[in-house]
C-alpha cells in the first residue's frame, strides 16, 4: 500500500526444500524416538544414532545445529557422527526415585527449519545395590505360653533397585525352634515371619540367637545379614489385636506439620502390664519415619514436615502393637496424599524471531515455546493464551510445546513493537498461572491513510453568530512519516447549494478548523451537513472522509405574535359583546398568538396587565382564554378594557400586548351607541341618561331606514335590484337591496339583503332557516367557524378573490338590527323567520385562521323553510 517497494529476503535452498522433506519428517514428528540404556553407563556411551533415527546426513547435524534439550543436561550430540552420547552419570535410583518405570523425556530441535523431535530413554535397572536391613540387630521378647505355629513378624531388608533386582529371598540358620516364613503383600513386597516349630521353655533357655539374610535377585545375588536376639519371658497369651488390620487415609498435601493424620488402635484381652499397648513403627522407610511421628501411648500419627504430592505419593508402613507382655501385632497404613494445586506453570522459551515485515502473511511462526507444570492430573493440564487485541495467536504443536503466529495484519505505524505476554493457566481449582513478556519489533513498510478522530462529528451552532468565527476543529492522523504523513482539508460534498456553499462555510486546508462566512439563522436554516476530506500528500495520494453535521441552535430573537383579537381595517380596535346575565366562567373570547421560535422560546403564556374592571375577568395562563371571573354588577361599566401581555419562555422572555374590547349588552340597540370610542361615565345617574339619549337616537335611525327601505321597495319594481350601504356610524354598515315582501308569490317586487359589520363580535351563529329559492345574483355568504357556527361576510365580496375581508358578525346583531332595517316586515313570515333562530352557540377555541367559510345562494319566500347549511357550497 502507498505505492511503496518493499525488499525481501531471499529465501534459503533449505527454505525451499523443507516442503518436500517435511514428509520424510512427518513420521519423527508424530511418534517419539525411543532408547534404552542400562544405569550408571560410563560417560562418552553412545546411546544410539540420533541422526540417523531423524533421517538426517551427517552434514545436517553440524548444518541444521542439531541439539537436545532437557532441564539436566545427561546427554549430547556427536558433532560429527550424530551420535546420542551419555554426558553425566544416570543413577536410577537417584533419577527415578521408587518409580518403576524410569523414563527420560529429550527433545531434539534442529534449525532451518525450526522443528522439535521427541525422544524417550528408557533406563533399566542393574543390581547396584545390596539388600539393607534397618537394623544390625533385632532383638525379640517372647512368652513361653506361645504356642507353635506362631508367627513372629520381623523387619524386613529394603533395596532400591527393582524387579529381579530387589529382595526375593530370607534365610535363616536351622534351628529346633523356629523356622522362617515369607508373607507376600498385596503389592508383591515380601516380608519374613518367625515361625515357632517348637514350644518354648524359658527354664530351659533364656534366649535364641538367629541369623536372617535378606537376598536379591541379581546375578549374583546380593545379600545382607541381621542378628535375631530372642528373649524367652514368662506367659503372656494374648496379643494384641487392631481394629483394622490395614488402615488407609487421603490427605492434602497442604496439609499443615504437626496435623493429625491417622489413629491406630489395637486392644489386649489380658489385665494388668501385659494389657498395656503400646505403639511402634516397623518395616517402615527411614524416609517415612522422619516424615511422620507415632504417639506411643495413643496409636496417633502425625506429620512432621509438609507433605508434597511430586515428591511421594504415597507412604507405606507398619505399625506395631505391643503389650506389656511383649506380645505384638502389626498392622499396615497406607496414607495417600493428594494433590493439590500448588505449582505454577513454567514457560520455557525455545526458539525467538527477532523482526517480523509488517506485511508478514498470517501464519508465520515467531516464537517457539513450552510449558511445564509438576502438578499431577487436571493441575498439571495447561492452557497457554496471549492477551486480546494483538495480532497473534497460539497453536498446540505437540505435548506441552506451543507455536506463536501471526494472526492478522500487522501495522508498524499503529505498533511499532508488541510486548507479547504469554499466559500458563492450570487447570486446578483454583488455577494457578504464570507469565512471560517477549518483545516483537515490527519492521516499517509505508500502507496509512490518513484517520480522522472522530467517526463523524456533530456541531451546534447558536443562531445569529457572528461571521467568521470557528464552529468547528476537524483532526486527522497520519502515522506515515515526511510527505506521506502531512495532511490538508478540504470541503467536497455539502447538502447546500454548491453555489451558496461558499457563502455558508469554509475550512482551513493546514488545521481543519471549519469558519462560519455568516450568521444563520434558525428560522431558516435548522441544519446542515458536510464531507470534509483529509488527504495526506503521498504518491499517490490516499484519503479519508468524515461528515460534519453542523445544527443551528434556536435563541429567542423572535416576539410572539398576536393573531387574534387583529385591528380592524381602519387601525381601530375591535370589541367583542358579552351577555349581561353572563355566568361566571363564561367564555367571552379567546387571545390567540403564535412565535416562530422553537422549543422554550417559543412556549407562550398570557397575562393581564391591566384592566377597566381588576377582578371581572380571569385569563388563561397558558390557553390566553377570557372568562367571567363574577357576574356583571349595577356598578360595573358595561364596556370594558383589557390590556393583555404575551410572554414567550426565552431568556430574556419577549412579549407583545393585545388589547381586547369587552361591551356587556344583550341586544344590538345596545351595542351601536357605545361601539365609538369614549369612556363610559362613572356616575350611575349619568349613565342612564346617556343611555335614554342612546335609545331615542337609535328608534330615530331606525325609523329612517325604515323609510329608506320602504321607498327602495318601490322603486324596486320598475327598476333592477340595485344594493345600497347605509352606514349606520363609522366601522358600522348595512347593504340594502329590494326586499321580498310576504305575499311576493302573489306578485310583489323580490328583494335581497346582505350585511357587514365591521367590528368584532362573538362568532355564534347558528344555521339559519330560509326558502329555497332565491333571485339570482342576490347572495348572502356566510363564514362558519369549527362549531358550525354562521357569520354573514361583509359585502357578500368572492371569498377566493378577497379572503382578508371576512367579518365575523355575531347572531345577536343580526336578530336585533333586522327590525330596524325592515320595519315593513313587521308581523311578516319574515319577522317569524328571524326571530325563529336558536341562540348563538359559544365561541369555539380557534383562530381566525381556522374559520371555515361558506356561501350561499337560494330564495327568501315564505313557505317550506330549510336549514341553509342544504344548499351550501364551500368556498374554497
Amino acid at each position: 500500500m502507498g505505492g511503496s517497494c518493499v525488499q525481501r529476503r531471499p529465501a534459503s535452498r533449505l527454505q525451499v526444500l523443507f516442503p518436500f522433506l517435511l514428509p520424510l519428517f512427518y513420521p519423527a514428528l508424530c511418534e517419539p524416538i525411543r532408547y534404552s540404556i542400562p544405569e550408571e553407563l560410563a560417560k562418552g556411551s553412545v546411546v544410539g544414532n540420533l541422526a540417523k533415527d531423524l533421517g538426517l546426513s551427517v552434514l545436517d547435524v553440524s548444518a541444521r545445529k542439531l541439539r537436545v534439550s532437557t532441564e539436566k543436561l545427561l546427554f549430547n550430540v556427536d558433532a560429527e557422527s550424530g551420535d546420542l552420547l551419555v554426558k553425566d552419570r544416570i543413577d536410577r535410583e537417584q533419577i527415578c526415585k521408587e518409580r518403576r518405570r524410569c523414563e527420560l523425556q529429550l527433545e531434539a530441535v534442529v534449525e532451518n527449519p525450526l522443528n522439535i523431535f521427541h525422544i524417550i530413554v528408557v533406563v533399566e535397572d542393574i543390581n547396584d545395590h545390596a539388600p539393607q536391613f534397618h537394623k544390625d540387630e533385632i532383638n525379640l521378647e517372647i512368652s513361653e505360653s506361645v504356642s507353635e505355629g506362631t508367627r513372629i513378624s520381623l523387619d524386613p531388608a529394603t533395596d532400591p533397585d527393582i524387579n529381579m533386582n530387589s529382595v526375593k529371598d530370607y534365610q535363616i540358620n536351622p534351628n529346633p525352634y523356629f523356622s522362617l516364613m515369607i508373607r507376600v503383600n498385596s503389592d508383591g513386597s515380601k516380608y519374613p515371619e518367625l515361625s515357632l516349630e517348637k514350644l518354648l521353655d524359658r527354664e530351659e533357655q533364656r534366649s535364641h540367637r538367629l541369623i536372617l539374610t535378606a537376598l536379591d535377585g541379581g546375578d549374583p545375588p546380593r545379600s545382607a545379614t541381621t542378628r535375631i536376639e530372642i528373649f524367652v519371658r514368662d506367659a503372656n497369651d494374648n496379643f494384641p489385636v487392631f481394629s483394622k488390620d490395614e488402615y488407609r487415609v487421603s490427605v492434602s498435601e497442604n496439609l499443615p506439620p504437626g496435623s493429625s493424620v491417622l489413629q491406630v488402635t489395637a486392644t489386649d484381652k489380658d489385665e494388668g502390664v501385659n494389657a498395656e499397648v503400646n505403639y511402634y513403627f516397623r518395616s517402615t522407610a527411614q524416609s517415612t519415619r522422619h516424615m511422620f511421628t507415632l504417639d506411643e501411648k495413643t496409636g496417633m500419627i502425625k506429620n512432621n514436615q509438609l507433605l508434597d504430592f511430586e515428591d511421594t505419593e504415597r507412604y507405606t508402613m507398619e505399625v506395631e502393637a505391643r503389650d506389656g507382655g511383649g506380645l505384638s501385632t502389626q498392622c499396615k497404613v497406607i496414607i495417600e496424599i493428594l494433590d493439590e494445586n500448588d505449582n505454577n506453570p513454567e514457560i520455557i522459551i525455545t526458539s525467538l524471531s527477532d523482526e517480523i515485515l509488517e506485511d508478514t502473511p498470517p501464519g508465520m511462526v515467531v516464537v517457539l515455546f513450552k510449558t511445564r507444570d509438576k502438578d499431577f492430573g487436571e493441575n498439571g493440564e495447561v492452557v497457554c493464551n496471549i492477551g486480546r487485541d494483538i495480532p497473534f495467536k497460539i497453536y498446540s504443536s505437540s505435548k506441552n510445546y506451543y507455536k506463536l503466529v501471526t494472526d492478522g495484519p500487522l501495522d508498524r505505524e499503529q505498533t511499532p513493537e508488541y510486548n507479547v505476554t504469554i499466559t500458563a493457566t492450570d487447570r486446578g481449582k483454583p488455577p494457578l498461572s504464570s507469565s512471560t513478556t517477549i518483545i516483537l519489533h515490527i519492521t516499517d513498510v509505508n500502507d496509512n491513510a490518513p484517520v480522522f478522530h472522530q467517526a463523524s462529528y456533530v456541531v451546534h451552532v447558536a443562531e445569529n453568530n457572528p461571521p467568521g468565527a470557528s464552529i468547528a476543529h476537524v483532526s486527522a492522523l497520519d502515522p506515515d512519516l515526511g510527505p506521506n504523513g502531512r495532511v490538508s482539508y478540504s470541503i467536497v460534498a455539502s447538502d447546500l447549494e454548491p453555489r451558496a456553499l461558499a457563502s455558508y462555510v469554509s475550512v482551513s486546508a493546514q488545521s481543519g478548523v471549519v469558519f462560519a462566512q455568516r450568521a444563520f439563522d434558525h428560522e431558516q436554516l435548522r441544519a446542515f451537513e458536510l464531507t470534509l476530506q483529509a488527504r495526506d500528500q503521498g504518491s499517490p495520494a490516499l484519503s479519508a472522509n468524515v461528515s460534519l453535521r453542523v445544527l443551528v441552535g434556536d435563541r429567542n430573537d423572535n416576539a410572539p405574535r398576536v393573531l387574534y383579537p387583529a385591528l380592524g381595517p381602519d387601525g381601530s380596535a375591535l370589541f367583542d359583546t358579552v351577555p349581561r346575565a353572563a355566568q361566571p366562567g363564561y367564555l367571552v373570547t379567546k387571545v390567540v398568538a403564535v412565535d416562530t421560535d422553537s422549543g422554550h422560546n417559543a412556549w407562550l403564556s398570557y397575562h393581564l396587565l391591566k384592566a377597566s374592571e381588576p377582578g371581572l375577568f380571569t385569563l388563561g395562563l397558558h390557553t390566553g382564554e377570557v372568562r367571567t371571573a363574577r357576574a356583571l354588577g349595577d356598578r360595573d361599566a358595561a364596556r370594558q378594557r383589557l390590556l393583555v401581555a404575551v410572554r414567550d419562555g426565552g431568556q430574556p422572555p419577549l412579549s407583545a400586548t393585545a388589547t381586547l374590547l369587552l361591551v356587556f349588552a344583550d341586544s344590538l340597540q345596545e351595542v351601536l351607541p357605545d361601539v365609538s370610542d369614549r369612556p363610559a361615565p362613572s356616575d350611575p345617574q349619568a349613565e342612564l341618561q346617556f343611555y335614554l339619549v342612546v335609545t331615542l337616537a337609535l328608534i330615530s335611525v331606525l325609523f329612517l331606514l325604515a323609510v329608506i327601505l320602504a321607498v327602495a321597495l318601490r322603486l324596486g319594481r320598475s327598476s333592477s335590484p340595485a344594493a345600497a350601504w347605509t352606514c349606520f356610524q363609522p366601522g358600522l354598515c348595512v347593504k340594502s337591496g329590494p326586499v321580498v315582501p310576504p305575499n311576493y308569490s302573489e306578485g310583489t317586487l323580490p328583494y335581497s339583503y346582505n350585511l357587514c359589520v365591521a367590528h368584532t363580535g362573538k362568532t355564534e351563529f347558528n344555521f339559519l332557516k330560509c326558502n329555497e329559492q332565491l333571485s339570482s345574483g342576490q347572495d348572502i355568504l356566510l363564514c362558519g367557524d369549527s362549531s358550525g357556527a354562521l357569520i354573514p361576510l361583509q359585502g357578500g365580496h368572492d371569498l377566493t378573490a378577497h379572503p382578508e375581508t371576512l367579518t365575523p358578525v355575531s347572531s345577536t346583531f343580526v336578530r336585533e338590527a333586522q327590525p330596524a332595517l325592515n320595519p315593513d316586515s313587521q308581523g311578516s313570515d319574515y319577522t317569524k323567520l328571524l326571530s325563529s333562530y336558536e341562540p348563538a352557540a359559544e365561541l369555539q377555541q380557534n383562530s381566525l385562521q381556522n374559520l371555515r367559510c361558506l356561501g350561499y345562494r337560494g330564495s327568501l319566500k315564505p313557505g317550506k323553510e330549510k336549514g341553509i347549511g342544504q344548499n351550501t357550497q364551500r368556498a374554497q
